[in-house]
């Protein structure tokens, strides 16, 4: 299993391809490990290149508001 950080897309694709292939896996297993290992560099890509800022708390109780009607 050779491991490296996401740099780019292409390199995010190629490690959804394979967190795909590899879906299902045991844990604590070879394949299992390596699924969370990757799974962990998505994370991290995703935190980097697409935060997502904190809500407002008032946008949030009204958003809720909303939904329960």
């Amino acid at each position: 299993m050779m491991l490296k950080l996401i740099k780019n897309k292409t390199q995010l694709k190629q490690v959804l391809n394979r967190i795909d292939e590899l879906w299902g896996a045991g844990r604590n297993t070879e394949k299992g490990d390596e699924l969370d290992a990757l799974m962990l560099l998505v994370e991290k890509y995703e935190e980097e290149h697409y935060p997502i800022p904190p809500t407002d708390p008032i946008e949030g109780i009204r958003f809720l508001m909303e939904q329960q009607r």
